[in-house]
This record gives C-alpha cells, sequence and structure tokens, in this order.
C-alpha cells in the first residue's frame, strides 16, 4: 500500500487530458469550466483507470466526487442492463449531490442511467427504473438493504463500488449495512473508500474487502477571502422562503447572488421572490448565453437585484455590485462554497455570505469551518419588530426624498387644501388615507402577534462513543436527562425483522435528529416504541411521514398505551450469501 501525500492545490503540470479519461467525459469537463485536476483528482483518478482499489482520505471539498465519478464513466460497459456501479453515500442529500455530478459528468455519454436511491422517495419510482436498467446507482445504506432484502437491486455483475464519507456513514450507524452490502457484492469488483479520517473501524473494512488499496492523503488548504463575512442560520427547509423574505428586508445589500442545487429551483425560487416584490432573476444551465448576458448586465446596471443560479451557472461571474451571496442550499463540498462565497467582496470591497443550515447539515457546516479554517457566525431570523423598523425607515426615507421635489409639492398642497376645506378633514388624516392609497392591500407593518414562534433547530450534542452502539439490544441506550422525552409508536417490529439500527438510521436520517435524541427502543410482534423528545417540530412530523424502514411506512404517532415492558431480544440477522 503506497501513502502519497498531496497539498489540495490544482496543478499547471497534469491536466485532466494527461489522466487517461475518455473523449466524452474530458468534453463535459471542458463544458463544465474544469481545466486542472485537484490533488485527489490527480492522484486518484489514474489507479481507478487501471482497476486498483483506492483509499483516499480527504476533507470534503477537495473534488473527490469527479475523482471516483469520472474514471467509472471512462469504463462503463453501456451493454450493461445490470448495476455497474454502486455509491454509498450517508444522506439523501449527498446521494442526490452525487447523482447530478454523474449526469453533468456524462453528458456526452449517450444512454447512461444514473439512479439515486434513498428513504423517503416511493418505491415505484426506484423499481420502474431498475426494471428498465441502470448503470450507476447512488445511495444510502438502508435503502440499499431494502432493496437487497426484497431482491430487487441486482449487484451480481457490479464492477465498481464506492463508499462516500465512510467516517460519516459510520457514525450514523450504518457499520453493520456497509460490511453486508460489501460482502454480498462480487469479489473482482474495483473498490473505492473516501473518508475525511481514519478510524480502526475504516481501516478494518478497508483490510477485509479492499485488495491492496492504493491510499492516498490530501491536506486540503482551502481558504476564504478575510473581506467576507460569513454567517449561517439554523432553519428548517420549510422555513427558507420565509427566512429569505426577511433577510431580504432586513440587510443594506446592493446586489445578490441566492445559490440553489436544481436548476428547476432557480426558476421557482426567483417567481416566489417576484411574487413577494423583490427584482429577481434565474440562470442556469439550460438558460441561452445571450438571455443570461442581459440577466448579468441588468444585475450590473442595477435593474436587477437579485440573481438566482445554480454553480455552474454563476461560474466566472464578476460583478463588483454583487454585496451579498446567500447560500439557500449548502453546498455539500467546501470547494463550491470557497467558489460561491468569492462572488462578492470583489476589487477590495467587504461581502456578506449567508448560509441556510439545515438540522441534518450540520455536519457540513463543521467541514466548511475546518476546511476554511474560518468560523462561521450563526445568526438569528429577522424578528417582526426587525422588519417593521427597516419598513419605517424606508417610508421615512422615501417621505423625505419626495419633500426635495419642491415643485409637485405646491401643486399637491393646492389639492390637499381644496380637500380639507370642502370635507372639514384634519390634514394629518388626509396624508394618512393617501399613505394607505400608496401601500394598497399589502399591510406596512407585520403585526408581531401574528408571528409564529421559529423552533430553532436543537443544539449539536456529542455523540455517544461508538462503544455504546456496539453492545445495542432490542433495548436501546436510555434517554438524555436534560430533554423532555415520550413514547412513540411507529408501524414496524420484530415480524418485519428490523433492529435498533435501522429505526435510529431512518428516523435520525429523515427528521434531521441526532442519535442523542433517541432514547429506548422496544421492539414488539407487529410495533416499536421509540423515545424521542416530547416536542418533535412540526416539520419533523412532515419529513417522517414518508419514510419507509424494510419497505413499510412507519407511520409515527404518539403512543397512548402505557409504559410497556422492555424486551431485551434480539432477531439476528438472516446469513446472506455471497454473490458471485
Amino acid at each position: 500500500m503506497s501513502n502519497d501525500e498531496n497539498d489540495d492545490t490544482t496543478t499547471d503540470q497534469v491536466t485532466f487530458a494527461d489522466l487517461g479519461l475518455s473523449d466524452k467525459v474530458l468534453k463535459a469537463l471542458s463544458d463544465v469550466g474544469y481545466e486542472t485536476p485537484s490533488a485527489i483528482q490527480a492522484a486518484t483518478i489514474p489507479p481507478l483507470l487501471a482497476g486498483r482499489d483506492v483509499v483516499g482520505l480527504a476533507q470534503t471539498g477537495t473534488g473527490k466526487t469527479a475523482a471516483f465519478a469520472l474514471p467509472i464513466l471512462s469504463r462503463l460497459d453501456l451493454s450493461q442492463k445490470t448495476p455497474q456501479a454502486l455509491v454509498l453515500a450517508p444522506t439523501r442529500e449527498l446521494a442526490l449531490q452525487v447523482c447530478e455530478a454523474f449526469e453533468r459528468y456524462a453528458a456526452h455519454i449517450k444512454g447512461v442511467h444514473v439512479l439515486p436511491v434513498y428513504g423517503g422517495q416511493a418505491y415505484g419510482v426506484q423499481l420502474s427504473a431498475l426494471r428498465r436498467g441502470v448503470h450507476v446507482v447512488v445511495g444510502t445504506p438502508g435503502r440499499i438493504m431494502d432493496h437487497l432484502d426484497k431482491g430487487t437491486l441486482d449487484l451480481t455483475e457490479l464492477r465498481f463500488l464506492v463508499l462516500d464519507e465512510a467516517d460519516e456513514m459510520l457514525n450514523m450507524g450504518f457499520a453493520e449495512d456497509v460490511e453486508t452490502i460489501l460482502a454480498d457484492t462480487p469479489d473482482d469488483k474495483n473498490v473505492a473508500l473516501f473518508s475525511a479520517t481514519m478510524p480502526a473501524q475504516i481501516r478494518r473494512i478497508s483490510k477485509a474487502y479492499l485488495k491492496d488499496p492504493e491510499e492516498i492523503t490530501v491536506k486540503n488548504k482551502t481558504a476564504t477571502a478575510s473581506n467576507i463575512a460569513q454567517r449561517y442560520l439554523m432553519v428548517s427547509y420549510p422555513q427558507k422562503i420565509d427566512a429569505l423574505t426577511r433577510i431580504l428586508e432586513v440587510e443594506n445589500f446592493e446586489g445578490m447572488i441566492v445559490f440553489v442545487r436544481t436548476k428547476s429551483e432557480t426558476e421557482l425560487l426567483a417567481e416566489k421572490l417576484r411574487a413577494r416584490g423583490f427584482s429577481a432573476a434565474a440562470i442556469n444551465g439550460d438558460v441561452a448565453q445571450a438571455q443570461r448576458e442581459r440577466t448579468v448586465n441588468q444585475l450590473k446596471s442595477g435593474k436587477l437585484d437579485i440573481l438566482v443560479a445554480t454553480d455552474v451557472a454563476a461560474r466566472g461571474l464578476d460583478v463588483e455590485r454583487i454585496s451579498h451571496v446567500v447560500n439557500y442550499d449548502i453546498p455539500t463540498d467546501t470547494e463550491s462554497y470557497v467558489h460561491r462565497i468569492g462572488r462578492t467582496g470583489r476589487a477590495g470591497r467587504s461581502g456578506d455570505a449567508i448560509s441556510f443550515i439545515t438540522p441534518r447539515e450540520r455536519y457540513l457546516l463543521k467541514h466548511i469551518e475546518k476546511a476554511t479554517r474560518q468560523p462561521l457566525t450563526q445568526m438569528q431570523l429577522p424578528t417582526a419588530e426587525d422588519v417593521n423598523a427597516t419598513r419605517l425607515s424606508r417610508f421615512d426615507d422615501a417621505i423625505t426624498e419626495a419633500l426635495t421635489q419642491t415643485s409637485r409639492i405646491e401643486r399637491f398642497r393646492d389639492i390637499i387644501g381644496h380637500y380639507v376645506r370642502e370635507h372639514d378633514v384634519p390634514e394629518a388624516d388626509v396624508a394618512a388615507a393617501l399613505a394607505v392609497v400608496a401601500q394598497g392591500e399589502t399591510p406596512l407593518l407585520l403585526d408581531p402577534a401574528d408571528e409564529r414562534p421559529v423552533r430553532e433547530p436543537r443544539e449539536e450534542r456529542d455523540r455517544p462513543e461508538r462503544s455504546a452502539t456496539r453492545g445495542a439490544t432490542r433495548e436501546h441506550r436510555g434517554p438524555r436527562s436534560d430533554v423532555p422525552m415520550a413514547m412513540y409508536r411507529i408501524n414496524v417490529g420484530k415480524r418485519h425483522k428490523v433492529e435498533p439500527r435501522q429505526i435510529v438510521g431512518a428516523i435520525a436520517n429523515e427528521g434531521g435528529l441526532r442519535r442523542a435524541d433517541f432514547g429506548h427502543i422496544q421492539i414488539r410482534p407487529d410495533f416499536s416504541l421509540v423515545e424521542l423528545p416530547a416536542d418533535l417540530p412540526g416539520e419533523v412530523w412532515e419529513a417522517l411521514r414518508q419514510t419507509r424502514i424494510s419497505g413499510k411506512l412507519i407511520e409515527l404517532q404518539r403512543d397512548t398505551g402505557g409504559p410497556q415492558s422492555r424486551q431485551d431480544a434480539r432477531t439476528p440477522r438472516k446469513p446472506r450469501h455471497k454473490s458471485r
């Protein structure tokens, strides 16, 4: 096993063409503007193209998605209809991000089919795609295991397997699933394992399932400009549009770029902002170059204030007027984060970057802070009082500006005087009535009494040591004493062959909860009881509505049957046969 240590910098001496990638993949890289490989890409792509197993030790943001996606796409056999590549990712967000990257790099390879497989999505969509034929499957371990148990995912001809964010998968309790999947795939597959750290368990998995892997370590040197103030807001996904609206109301910005993950989201969000009275437009990969140039020129001239964009569409964008960047969807790699916020603070000016972080994306915040070596400051959602103060200030400024137009004021003074004499109404009441006419149906001020309390996501808590979970039985670890807990019922039990780790993994991943939020778990024949925080937010209930375990909707509800006796029996997993 070799050990190459590199800095995470690109090099002018090596190009993607030098690495041996296929012409169609190189053309796609040219389309998205990639010129030279990062250190992890330059070190990883050649051995993967040669069929060697690889262990890559690198932080999120070093470009490792391309490091495994590019050689896989260069080696695909399009005539094979059963899955050739399987990428395991810890969260559905990362799985979707990896899928998008594969599709972007496969733009010139006709007939490549990539399928995301994760909990919370209906099985029908995934089953239909698998029946038609899929070349690359990207999924979370729990849902992949469900398909294997049902016999709906055929890995007998798998050629490539990637473990992305392996340490994060183990931290989320997927260790047994990962090893089961590894053992259930052909022996001659090509394996790539990527991890930010190398704990003992990952080292053991590497020795057990990888063949003489080449080990590559990359030191991340990503940094951001010191003249950019970086803040973040903890917010649930449904709160994002209201949070952005309030930020736009209270922040003193000139021009702004709002980054989202997908092309469709750019149009949708721009439309919502226009409906709320903001000057916004979208750019994405589908926007024609002429239209893109017109939109950017409008932003430069001040005719447009907000640009909603994807990473690719904003590449190379240089507009001095951009004072703020908002990561409406936080990127999963720090390199994209650095590129995004670099759109502000140009030409020596100061800039502001605000990132929306959902509860399940806390780990991305840590990756960004570690990679950029700069802490992000947590901000609070602007209150109704904050918004009202800003609106009143702008209203005052509008009146002050109007008072400078002396000739027009004189003409209207006569008209107002005539109305006061004819109707015997005080001038102050007339002024207030004119303000009502100018304002229209939308109230000038928000009513603080109507403001719904915003639940801040629970503070980060220390994860329990891994040793505490290794001996887990059918009765899960006890609850934390500092949080009020309640018993919830889910519609899966012993006969569905569920285990505590599956329950914790599914509910934590889909509901944005941490392992420390779980108390006792009692698995009964037809249902299970799970102890969770008593005050689960509405967005968590919504997220868990479509959650499945072992293919069955869990139908989470508060338990009203009183205390249940604990059961210590643990049902062992049925032995699986290795596919050849």
